[in-house]
């Protein structure tokens, strides 16, 4: 209506009745888009604040990852547990251990808006594309729950990549790093710590073996034969993208901060392991 008004005003002001209805029209499209903008930011949260966001970002991280252990059929006790271990690493309150159960049970039924729930993550977070990324990692981490993906995971991931802006390639490779990271840390889940032999001054002591080597390169994304400078520029890439601070600054949910904490020392790990054995500083 405000749109209409100033439009007849300016317009009469310009050309009397033919500059009055002009001014009308245009005024109409004025309130009209007006009137879309506040539809899209009312459904998917614009405006909203910080904390809010990072609440939805929590409850719909939770509940894609139901989804996506639900994709086979049957949720198994390893999927359970890594919702579990992860609820553990995030030291979350009786109250928001609740809020996760609740958004991971959400997920797992039958009607579960997933492509609502994507569309909204991805406006949220904007041009934080690390922050999709990590929502990204951790369902891949979900399918890699129990040691292998499934038909029916890898097409509920890909339609998380695709909704949250990633391309096919894109997920093939964070798969294939997951997957490596998975085995070299002989454990399941996003940021797998396991003890392997004893702990000595922070770090982790680890086997090391062809295959763990292996394992290494994959997890950093680069191959086995490439340079110093290659490895480096990696290590540094995939640091920062999962640098909990800048994370959090971002919108990652505070109880998440530990999850990007865990998965910065399997990537150091991996970068150590290989700065061994390629013996450069």
């Amino acid at each position: 209506m405000i749109g209409k008004l100033l439009g007849i005003l300016f317009g009469s002001m310009i050309g009397a009745i033919p500059g009055a209805i002009i001014g009308c029209f245009i005024g109409h499209q004025f309130d009209k888009a007006r009137r879309n903008q506040r539809g899209f930011q009312s459904a998917f949260g614009s405006g909203a604040s910080q904390a809010e966001r990072q609440t939805e970002f929590f409850q719909a991280a939770y509940a894609v990852m139901g989804h996506v252990a639900k994709a086979k059929g049957q949720v198994t006790q390893q999927e359970i547990q890594l919702a579990t271990v992860m609820m553990d690493r995030m030291n979350l309150s009786p109250e928001q251990k609740k809020i996760a159960q609740e958004a991971f049970r959400q997920g797992k039924e039958s009607g579960f808006p997933l492509h609502d729930t994507l569309r909204k993550v991805r406006f949220s977070a904007g041009r934080r594309r690390d922050l999709l990324q990590f929502f990204l990692e951790l369902q891949i981490s979900a399918a890699f729950a129990d040691g292998e993906l499934h038909p029916s995971e890898i097409q509920v991931l890909q339609t998380v990549a695709q909704e949250l802006g990633f391309t096919a390639q894109y997920l093939q490779q964070r798969l294939r790093m997951q997957e490596a990271a998975f085995r070299f840390q002989q454990g399941g889940g996003f940021g797998g710590y396991q003890q392997q032999g004893q702990q000595s001054g922070g770090q982790w002591q680890q086997k090391t073996s062809a295959s763990q080597l292996n394992d290494a390169y994959d997890l950093l994304g680069v191959d086995k034969d490439a340079d110093a400078k290659t490895i480096k520029r990696a290590h540094r890439k995939l640091m920062n993208e999962h640098h909990p601070d800048k994370l959090v600054a971002k919108g990652l949910p505070t109880e998440m901060m530990e999850v990007a904490k865990q998965k910065a020392q399997e990537i150091q790990s991996a970068y150590d392991l290989i700065k061994k054995e390629k013996g450069f500083k």
